[in-house]
């Protein structure tokens, strides 16, 4: 379900803008349209096709059907991002990690039930979980263990806003805007002929609802931008929080002061996969990752005592405005 309409900017020109839900979630597309095309229908194929790919939530996707052992072929879709994630894995010592999904279906992230499992569960799940027990042998993904189990959700929203961003481009379109559940591609200006404001949550328990609230406005155009916080998805047992933000690496919850993260990139899918790793990491080892990769830049919210701290890398000076 969308739907859509046209915005007239200040120099004459036509923008549609197009909203609706995809991918268990909802997506906003803003472009400057110059020959009278409406490119929903497209879009809407392009999410339909995207999801029989890498939706876990779709039973016969490929990846659902790759999670099942089935000897099926990977598509473009599914390969591009799995190498992707690979890479990123590898970049950022682990945190990044699309085989943990058994570690988020124990403490209930998958699932209905919300639970705690204990040290043994989580050492039986750790052995089938790592980049480095799963691989693409041409057009088949082989499997260390026919446990490991794939959840992409943490990189694939950040892909399909690049696949989006490509077709709008070759459709002519100079200037966009696509978000999809909070992971963003821009180009150009807005149709008010400035570079495109993007709002970062204030990342607080208390607001469920995106924008309600923002803590920093960003000025960008002509990049990928992804966020990941720990203070939507969690829930309390026995007077402790229990985050989504599950680190590979010990099999737990992660427990630091960094509570937002907002990374800006090339890419979306780039700038997404990040996101979620400096969330895993912690604030030192994301400043760590971010200078190692000079195409990055980030925005960093801590809680320190009873506030909230915004940092930002340098080359972003200027277009960090608080709101």
């Amino acid at each position: 379900m969308s739907t859509t309409d046209t915005i007239l900017a200040d120099d004459g020109s036509v923008y549609r803008r197009l909203q609706g839900k995809a991918e268990g979630t909802s997506f906003h597309i803003i472009y400057q349209d110059e020959k009278g095309t409406d490119l929903q229908p497209d879009i809407i194929r392009l999410f339909d096709e995207f999801e029989q790919s890498l939706s876990v939530y779709i039973p016969h996707s490929l990846i659902s059907r790759l999670n099942r052992n089935e000897p099926v072929e990977v598509d473009d879709f599914f390969h591009y991002v799995f190498t992707r994630a690979k890479e990123i894995s590898k970049q950022t010592d682990g945190a990044f990690d699309i085989s943990a999904e058994p570690l988020f279906r124990a403490w209930g992230f998958s699932s209905e039930e919300k639970n705690i499992p204990d040290e043994n569960q989580i050492k039986h799940l750790k052995q089938f979980i790592g980049m480095d027990k799963v691989r693409l042998e041409g057009k088949l993904l082989v499997k260390d263990f026919p446990e490991t189990i794939l959840n992409v959700n943490a990189i694939a929203k950040g892909y399909s806003a690049d696949l989006l961003a490509a077709l709008l481009a070759q459709s002519g379109s100079p200037n966009y805007l696509v978000e999809i559940g909070g992971e963003i591609r821009v180009k150009g200006v807005n149709p008010g002929g400035e570079i495109w404001r993007i709002g970062v949550d204030h990342p607080s328990e208390n607001r469920r609802i995106p924008g309600e609230k923002l803590q920093v406005i960003l000025q960008i155009t002509d990049r990928g931008i992804a966020t990941s916080g720990n203070y939507r998805q969690f829930y309390m047992e026995d007077r402790r929080k229990i985050t989504h933000t599950i680190d590979p690496a010990t099999g737990y919850p992660t427990e630091h002061n960094l509570v937002s993260v907002t990374i800006i990139a090339d890419d979306a899918i780039t700038a997404d996969a990040y996101a979620t790793a400096c969330m895993v990491g912690g604030i030192e080892k994301a400043v760590h990752w971010i200078d190692r990769n000079p195409t990055l830049e980030a925005v960093f919210i801590c809680r320190e005592a009873d506030e909230y701290r915004t940092y930002f890398t340098s080359a972003l000076e200027g277009k960090v405005e608080q709101a």
